[in-house]
């Protein structure tokens, strides 16, 4: 499927680059001219996907994340986010609601909050390797700004 536009943002495993990967996916698909939802939902989801890969993957030490988004015709947006940190031993555990490994001060609802506010979501993971989270949503909304620079939904 064709490309329309692709971002790709590497920073460094701090707390505060949180925010700053939540207003760079904002930035990147303004010209959908998301709901106020929409970005909302998009927003959280970057958000917890980011914070686990310091929290889990990196243990708050030192470490990469890679954000990868692109925009596909129909409106879909693809948002991978990539750690290089210790990785998942048992996927399907970690997605359990209240599963956590980072002791009683997390709620462990991260993947759950992601599945609840993307249209499709999915963890690859290899212990000592790892994680590579991808998110898809559906800007279904045509609009005026979105057609002036080349991003038509179909």
């Amino acid at each position: 499927m064709e490309v329309l536009n692709e971002m790709t943002l590497s920073f460094s495993s701090k707390s505060m680059n949180e925010n700053f990967a939540r207003a760079a996916v904002s930035a990147f698909i303004l010209p959908l001219d998301p709901t106020i939802n929409e970005l909302a939902d998009i927003k959280t989801a970057v958000s917890e996907a980011v914070t686990n890969a310091i929290i889990h993957g990196y243990e708050y030490g030192d470490g990469i994340v890679t954000l990868n988004a692109k925009i596909f015709p129909g409106g879909k947006i693809v948002i991978k986010i990539r750690d290089k940190g210790r990785g998942i031993e048992n996927i399907k555990q970690a997605m359990e609601p209240l599963f956590s490994t980072a002791g009683e001060e997390r709620a462990g609802l991260g993947f759950a909050v992601m599945q609840s506010f993307m249209d499709s979501m999915k963890v690859s993971s290899k212990p000592g390797h790892g994680t590579t989270v991808t998110l898809e949503k559906y800007i279904i909304r045509r609009s005026r700004s979105a057609q002036a620079v080349g991003y038509e939904n179909e």
